[in-house]
């Protein structure tokens, strides 16, 4: 069971606030987490992503976004539950540790680093491709290297230089959707000064062969490929650890995440198949947002949707090293990793879980350039269903952390999810049945994702009941929710309860 910080601090590690090793500290301000939670659920795949999608199911790819941030904000809404009450770095692995036994908050924790590392490679891939093509005199590999160390140095600083850069990424993100948003609907409802938009109009949702032109089961094969695009919503509830009010942030990125998705992804999707027709050749060739824009006469889409796609790379980035280091952080503090991650400098940096992420990061971008086809292909295919182990393990917790907070400390059920048990019972099913549909998925490669990603999933359960079985990493002492003398005694039997 993992360490319990209180509601106002971030994370401790043994040690006094100041000194080496003194925990994680409160460096990131309320403006901070509002745009980390705002830009969070703003990927790089909702720009690069989505044609296809577009291609596969028609404007019906709306249902598809629907179905799946509906999902999103239902497990988001168990996390916050549990992150209100008990805010702390690991976030749902901590979580599931507590809930589930040590072997989840292991396995789960380490399948969720694995994740952002891998993702850290095909990021700062995507950002040099970009890059090269403005300034083709530094080599693809270069650009990759430069902008995966510009990036730790700013993670090694401080927690609020993340933060600062995180805070104007996000905020590029938003701001250019909004204006995509704004600029397309007055070109649809045929009032933007000074464009002439002929295949603009609301009847390209019903032209062009229907709503589902491909029938209703691309409403799933749509769902299959924009999953993944939400991953990084969870992230304001690790960082809300760090933050000067933790259990103020996570209740506020709970409670707006529903009109996050809605105005992000829907909107501008809506925009998106509103302003030309699904089937145009234009929007795989060039990119959905990219197509868009050019179908308006706007000069330069291209160059301005790169811009865009290269801040949200960037913004990926940065948080997926952010992200992997406190989950490292985290399973150091529990005894699930060496102990050096747990080890913070003087500002309150786990520089070693850094480090060691970016190593990783950097050993996954070489394999990119040597063997994409091969391994680097493993790597992405092995952790693509991370995601859903996430969140299937989130909701698992849930159902058991609701009752060990409403024993030890029910004023913290400040979030509280929608019709327990059952609605957290219905999410898990949605997720479980969305994992099977990919099972036959032959021609998105959804069955090889799934497949690799539980053959990777049972190496690291194996390896978690070996340890668990030969009792390694001597665990930290714990408190309770509630704290106090008497509870010391209740969390012990708790865990045991949990733990059979």
């Amino acid at each position: 069971m993992t360490s319990q910080p209180t509601p106002t601090k971030a994370a401790q590690a043994p040690g006094g606030p100041g000194e080496p090793g003194g925990g994680l500290q409160a460096g990131l301000k309320n403006r901070h987490l509002s745009m980390i939670a705002i830009g969070g659920v703003i990927g790089a795949g909702l720009f690069v992503g989505s044609s296809t999608g577009i291609a596969t199911a028609g404007p019906g790819i709306l249902l598809s976004y629907a179905l799946v941030g509906t999902l999103v904000v239902l497990v988001m809404r168990m996390l916050g539950e549990m992150s209100a009450a008990n805010p702390t770095s690991g976030s749902f692995s901590a979580h599931a540790d507590r809930a589930l036994g040590r072997w989840a908050g292991f396995s789960i924790g380490w399948l969720y680093w694995f994740f952002w590392v891998v993702v850290l490679a095909v990021e700062a891939t995507a950002g040099a491709k970009i890059l090269e093509g403005w300034m083709p005199g530094v080599p693809q590999w270069g650009w990759a290297l430069i902008v995966m160390v510009v990036l730790t140095a700013t993670n090694l600083v401080s927690v609020g230089s993340y933060g600062e850069f995180e805070f104007w990424f996000a905020g590029i993100k938003v701001v250019a959707i909004g204006a995509f948003i704004l600029v397309g609907a007055l070109a649809i409802f045929g009032v933007l000064p000074g464009v002439d938009a002929p295949k603009a109009g609301l009847g390209n949702l019903t032209d062009h062969g229907g709503f589902l032109p491909h029938g209703p089961g691309t409403i799933l094969t749509g769902v299959l490929l924009v999953v993944f695009s939400f991953m990084g919503s969870e992230i304001a509830t690790l960082a809300a650890g760090e933050s000067e009010d933790p259990q103020r942030a996570v209740t506020k990125s709970t409670n707006s995440i529903i009109w996050r998705i809605a105005v992000f992804y829907l909107g501008s999707i809506l925009v998106v198949v509103a302003l030309l027709p699904w089937n145009d050749p234009s929007i795989k060739d060039k990119g959905s947002y990219v197509a868009a824009l050019d179908s308006l006469g706007i000069a330069h889409a291209g160059q301005i949707m790169n811009v865009i796609v290269l801040t949200s790379v960037l913004s990926c980035l940065n948080s997926g090293l952010y992200t992997a280091s406190r989950m490292a952080f985290s399973l150091g503090q529990r005894g699930d990793a060496p102990k050096a991650f747990a080890r913070t400098t003087r500002r309150g940096v786990p520089m070693t879980a850094i480090v060691v992420s970016v190593v990783f990061g950097f050993v996954a971008v070489f394999f990119n350039y040597k063997f994409p086809d091969s391994v680097f292909l493993f790597l992405v295919n092995s952790s693509g269903a991370v995601a859903l182990f996430v969140w299937l393990a989130i909701c698992f917790s849930q159902l058991r952390m609701r009752k060990i907070i409403q024993r030890e400390a029910p004023e913290k059920l400040v979030v509280r999810m929608w019709l327990y048990p059952y609605l957290t019972w219905a999410t898990a099913a949605m997720i479980v049945f969305v994992l099977g549909y990919m099972l036959t998925d032959t021609e998105h490669d959804g069955r090889e994702t799934v497949l690799l990603s539980l053959l990777v999933a049972a190496i690291v359960l194996v390896i978690a009941f070996v340890r668990q079985k030969a009792g390694a990493g001597a665990r930290p002492s714990a408190r309770p929710l509630a704290g106090g003398a008497r509870d010391e005694e209740r969390d012990d039997r708790t865990q045991a309860e949990v733990g059979a």
